[in-house]
């Protein structure tokens, strides 16, 4: 009965990290607008003869390069979230999916909830026996 309970409770756990990685993923693609700010201002699209000076060339570059920054790190941390998922719904992986369960914990609120659930789960002995090769 117990095999059956940490069984189900890692399904869970699986279906819960797919929609924790996807929330991640829609978040971390927020600076879009930011980016597009930066490649108008790097373009000359904020020129105007009227209103004085332009911002400056390296203001958009600015932009530019701490957008991508968080839509790179934000899209790798909501993949290894739905790989994580992958390897608990096949019971494979234990250190890699308690290595990102700790690194969930930083995302609040979801990710939190999330990461304790899955840190807790994982330290039992029997869900530990499911992830034996």
């Amino acid at each position: 009965m117990m095999m059956d309970q940490n069984a189900e409770q890692l399904r869970l756990l699986s279906i819960f990290h797919y929609i924790v990685g996807a929330i991640i993923a829609l978040f971390s693609l927020f600076p879009v607008i930011h980016l597009a700010v930066g490649i108008a201002m790097v373009a000359g699209a904020f020129e105007n003869p009227d209103q004085g000076q332009p911002p400056p060339t390296w203001f958009g570059w600015f932009f530019i390069l701490f957008a991508l920054a968080f839509i790179v790190i934000g899209l790798a941390v909501a993949s290894c979230v739905l790989i994580a998922g992958r390897n608990l719904s096949r019971r494979s992986g234990y250190t890699f999916c308690f290595v990102v369960a700790c690194i969930e914990c930083l995302f609040m609120p979801f990710g939190t909830i999330l990461g304790v659930f899955t840190i807790v789960v994982l330290n039992r002995q029997g869900v530990r026996e499911l992830f034996a090769p």
